[in-house]
């Protein structure tokens, strides 16, 4: 028997050795490789998209935009040019679901604050409320960076606008009221290219554990 072995020894190191390649050639093929989907505004639920843009099923980005932040400095699309950023809708006297949802964008803010890739930005839905000074001691109460985190403020159209048109993530209010918003949980991925990327609960944790994961995912594709 040991005759035998040694005599096809070099055989056989080069067949377990072929195998051992072969079997992982074939686990990297079979193994699903991660993706996240890019939404358009056909792929939404309509509730959220404003009825002008819900036939739109490919090539969806985010607009350009120019509202003001907690700072009273005018944030548009180059401060965002090339990030990926979390985009979301509050107001400051909201007393639900926006204090978890911004304690939640708070745990965001620590694990992308050394990426430099990466941003938030928070649009009010009652501007005529949340004026600059408001917006700055809301940040202050919740520990907003200012140099990650936008909390921004400006003309109620173009505010929702933004939030029907391109973020595809706030329901209509009163149909009596000319541009009310109902905001959402929604917290809304945007990659470095304008494109929706994801939409996750802000009020869950496993949702943002999933959406920091993602955003690790996005910065190093």
């Amino acid at each position: 028997m040991k005759s035998i072995f040694k005599k096809y020894r070099i055989f056989i190191g080069v067949f377990l050795v072929f195998s051992i390649i072969t079997l992982y050639l074939f686990y990297v093929a079979l193994k699903p490789t991660k993706t996240l989907p890019i939404y358009n505004p056909a792929d939404v639920n309509p509730e959220l998209v404003d009825s002008t843009v819900q036939y739109i099923s490919k090539y969806h980005t985010i607009a350009d935009f120019s509202f003001v932040n907690q700072n009273g400095k005018t944030i548009t699309q180059k401060d965002y040019e090339g990030k990926i950023y979390v985009a979301d809708f509050f107001f400051t006297t909201c007393g639900s679901i926006c204090p978890k949802m911004t304690a939640n964008l708070f745990e965001v803010q620590k694990a992308i604050i050394n990426n430099p890739k990466v941003m938030l930005l928070s649009h009010t839905v009652f501007p005529e409320v949340d004026s600059v000074a408001v917006l700055k001691a809301y940040a202050i109460k919740y520990g907003v960076d200012d140099k990650k985190w936008n909390l921004v403020t400006g003309d109620k159209k173009e505010i929702y606008t933004m939030a029907r048109k391109s973020y595809l993530a706030v329901k209509l209010g009163k149909p009596s009221e000319l541009y009310d918003m109902v905001h959402t949980e929604n917290f809304v991925l945007v990659d470095a290219k304008k494109r929706v990327r994801g939409f996750y609960d802000g009020t869950k944790k496993e949702d943002i554990e999933k959406l920091i994961t993602d955003i690790n995912f996005l910065s190093n594709e």
